[in-house]
């Protein structure tokens, strides 16, 4: 799969990463804008209540001193040049007032020979601060944020303190700054580091997103080309587990999903082998009895057999077709089984008498390999509620491949005991056995034993696997054991109720 087909998900991952990385620095930034705001105002506060504090303290001193001679001059020289040096220092606007709200001390009073002759500064002249305002700041220390009553052109810091000369306020002396001259050249040098700080970022950022969203998002697109793979019918592809330096805490979810997938692989090749094998079986299995059906009722037409073995051939043709009858019927009821669809008739019956009745079935057989037959005489009768026809079927089952294993002067035997709570059921058969590591498989859907051995050389591999599905469906057990070379044995349990 090319790398523009599989990148969808890549890009996605990419994009989404990257979009919450901006995100978190989007609002990274508007908390460090109010975070150094509210800083930079607290500062300021600060700073102009302690030269607010200072001026008027100041100015009471002067008023009160020696300097009140020679018409006042002297105070206005004095006072005017100490708010020319604090407005200078904390770069704010310094003033006094009457108590009437006018403007009586400024620094523009030294810088214009006028201002300081008339008295009058043209700057302040107009300035008329509120009563409401002045009735604050007379008693006490007055802070606020605005335009001190429509007298200022735009949002200023304003801090007002009362002049006190002999226990009487006689003046209030204010300090203000704007906000956004102030904050303004503070905020943007922040936010040019901070700026230059996040492109740093996130262009290192950008490269490890990048590289780590392509190595997380591979395994994902190598499952998707299997996946397509898989769908044509070929299950050799497998995926690899990549370890890497980031995986620094071992397996991770995507390992899991790995090997998840690759078991689901390997689960469908076994089931499309066992799907070929058993496809491959059948039509043997059905060819071979129709074949010999065919032939012999052609033989009985056209006259080729004989009068007197037409009897003989119609009975291989009844044997044929029972064999037939019991294949369909297997392949029904396992696709019944898988979709749940079966619906059990319970009655009761004895397991021993079925079992029985079966080994007669197979008289002529037993008969001709000389087989002895064990332990029919220390059966009880051991009645059971179940399916009659499905447990015959397992019983014709184990007793036919205990049959067909069995060598020549071997010998099958067969128990059948019972306790309070289930029936338990052993049907054991001299011969080679069950190969170890084949024991563990046997019941599995159409899984048959090697044939190059020459252990299982009919059937189409589902005996085993419907016998396991009628137990289990009826609440009960089977198992197998085996000793190589020497026996083989087949147990089942059935709950008494």
């Amino acid at each position: 799969m090319s790398r523009r087909k599989g990148s969808g998900l890549f890009r996605k991952y990419f994009l989404v990463t990257i979009s919450i990385i901006l995100a978190s620095f989007v609002f990274i930034g508007g908390a460090l804008l109010i975070l150094v705001s509210k800083l930079w105002m607290d500062e300021k506060n600060a700073l102009l209540v302690e030269n607010c504090i200072s001026v008027a303290q100041n100015t009471s001193d002067v008023l009160e001193s020696d300097y009140l001679t020679d018409s006042g001059r002297g105070s206005v020289i004095v006072i005017c040049n100490t708010l020319l040096q604090i407005s200078n220092a904390v770069d704010a606007d310094v003033f006094i007032t009457n108590t009437s709200g006018r403007v009586v001390y400024c620094k523009e009073i030294l810088q214009s020979n006028m201002a300081l002759i008339t008295g009058n500064c043209m700057v302040h002249n107009q300035y008329r601060v509120p009563e409401d305002i002045l009735n604050v700041a007379k008693t006490g220390l007055y802070r606020s944020t605005g335009n001190l009553g429509g007298s200022l052109n735009d949002i200023h810091f304003t801090v007002g303190a009362p002049v006190v000369v002999d226990g009487q306020t006689v003046a209030v002396a204010f300090v203000t700054q704007p906000i956004v001259d102030g904050l303004t050249p503070y905020i943007t040098g922040i936010f040019r580091m901070f700026f230059l700080a996040m492109l740093f970022a996130l262009a290192l950022t950008f490269v490890m997103v990048y590289l780590v969203s392509y190595r997380l998002t591979r395994p994902l697109r190598e499952m998707s080309a299997a996946a397509k793979q898989y769908a044509t019918g070929d299950f050799s592809k497998r995926i690899a587990i990549k370890r890497s330096k980031i995986r620094i805490l071992g397996q991770d979810e995507t390992d899991e999903l790995i090997q998840a997938f690759n078991s689901m692989a390997q689960a469908l090749a076994t089931l499309e082998m066992s799907r070929r094998s058993f496809v491959a079986n059948v039509s043997h299995e059905l060819k071979t009895p129709m074949t010999t059906i065919g032939g012999f009722i052609d033989g009985i037409l056209d006259g080729t057999i004989e009068k007197e073995k037409e009897m003989q051939y119609l009975k291989i043709v009844s044997d044929e077709v029972r064999r037939l009858s019991r294949l369909v019927t297997g392949m029904l009821n396992m696709s019944k089984f898988e979709a749940g669809e079966l619906d059990l008739k319970p009655v009761k019956f004895d397991v021993s008498e079925m079992i029985f009745r079966t080994l007669l079935g197979f008289e002529q057989v037993i008969d001709k390999k000389h087989i002895e037959i064990r332990g029919l005489d220390a059966m009880n009768i051991n009645n059971v509620v179940a399916d009659k026809d499905m447990i015959n079927q397992v019983v014709y089952n184990l007793v036919d491949n205990a049959v067909k294993f069995t060598p020549e002067g071997g010998y099958i035997e067969v128990s059948s005991k019972a306790d309070s709570e289930k029936i338990i059921v052993k049907i054991r058969n001299s011969g080679k056995g069950i190969p170890s590591e084949e024991i563990d498989k046997i019941f599995e859907r159409f899984y048959k034993i090697d044939k190059s051995r020459s252990y299982d050389v009919k059937g189409a591999g589902m005996g085993l696997y419907l016998c396991k599905m009628i137990i289990e469906f009826h609440g009960g057990q089977i198992a197998a054991r085996s000793e190589y070379g020497e026996y083989t044995e087949f147990i089942f349990q059935l709950p008494l109720d």
